[in-house]
């Protein structure tokens, strides 16, 4: 009768207070159970992203414009992370010799972008010694163009404020890249530069008007300008219709300009006549049928 009474009570002990293993082990059960349909809708979820980006890429443009814009900006900080230690070891710090590295890191990028360079003129930067390279600026994707035909020792004149643009910037300032203020060419004082005398980004389907600082700096120094040129890329990279497609670019270099003799009174010629030249350059390669290398419509 006693022991009865004792397990009565014991078992009326547990059920009341049960020990801290047998708690475990339903919280355990009673989580895992839970849990198992969220894991499940986490499975479901991750198959839909996964069926539905190959199916946005070949419905929406817009989506592809953004993808790639944000893929673009992404993979180039990226890679400015793996420069950034290689430059410091290859060179100690600054130094425009870096601006090998950047350009063997860079060269295959235009892959994963859908483009292709088509250059012409090649002869033109067989020259030797220090000259100013002028060209159009239409995106952020003219980088891609230019490490395609970077010449040795040069580097570029670049807005102040991309020295603040994370690993990007860093990477820039180690390459040599001259930054200056917007208004004002005089802290520019290497001469074989890559400069983009419109100041800004242009896709209007022509060419800015040029600043002149370029031009002051070639005339002061005496060293030729090259003129090099990039196709539109009207055929194939729309900003305001948000469309990013697949294209081939072609990049004319023009014969040397010689400022041998020049002085500050003729600056104003020496603009004129390159933004002649260079006009007439891009419409010519930019009225040539554009060619694609995937798809042209989404």
């Amino acid at each position: 009768m006693m022991r009865l009474e004792f397990i009565e009570r014991e078992t009326w002990t547990r059920a009341r207070y049960p020990s801290p293993l047998h708690t475990a082990g339903r919280k355990h059960f009673s989580t895992a159970g839970k849990q198992a349909p969220f894991a499940a809708m986490d499975s479901v979820w991750m198959l839909v992203v996964l069926l539905a980006l190959p199916l946005l890429f070949w419905t929406s443009s817009t989506f592809v414009f953004y993808f790639k814009k944000c893929f673009y900006v992404a993979y180039m900080m990226w890679l400015a992370v793996i420069a950034i230690p290689v430059c410091i070891v290859k060179s100690g710090g600054r130094d425009i010799e870096n601006m090998r590295v950047i350009q063997f890191l860079v060269r295959h990028v235009k892959y994963f972008m859908g483009l292709r360079y088509q250059v012409s003129g090649w002869e033109h930067l067989q020259t030797e010694g220090p000259y100013v390279i002028i060209s159009n600026h239409q995106s952020s994707l003219d980088v891609l163009g230019m490490v395609e035909i970077l010449p040795e020792r040069c580097t570029m004149i670049a807005k102040k404020e991309l020295l603040w643009a994370g690993t990007v910037g860093m990477i820039c300032w180690l390459g040599g890249i001259v930054f200056i203020n917007r208004q004002k060419t005089s802290d520019a004082k290497n001469i074989r530069l890559w400069v983009f005398p419109e100041g800004t980004r242009n896709q209007n389907g022509g060419l800015l008007p040029f600043k002149k600082g370029a031009f002051h700096l070639a005339i002061q120094a005496q060293v030729p300008i090259i003129p090099i040129v990039f196709s539109s890329y009207s055929n194939f990279y729309l900003r305001k219709e948000k469309e990013f497609k697949s294209g081939t670019i072609t990049l004319k270099i023009l014969p040397k300009i010689e400022t041998k003799g020049m002085t500050a009174d003729d600056v104003s010629s020496l603009t004129e006549k390159s933004f002649s030249v260079m006009h007439s350059a891009f419409q010519e390669i930019s009225s040539k049928p554009a060619q694609s290398n995937g798809p042209t419509s989404h």
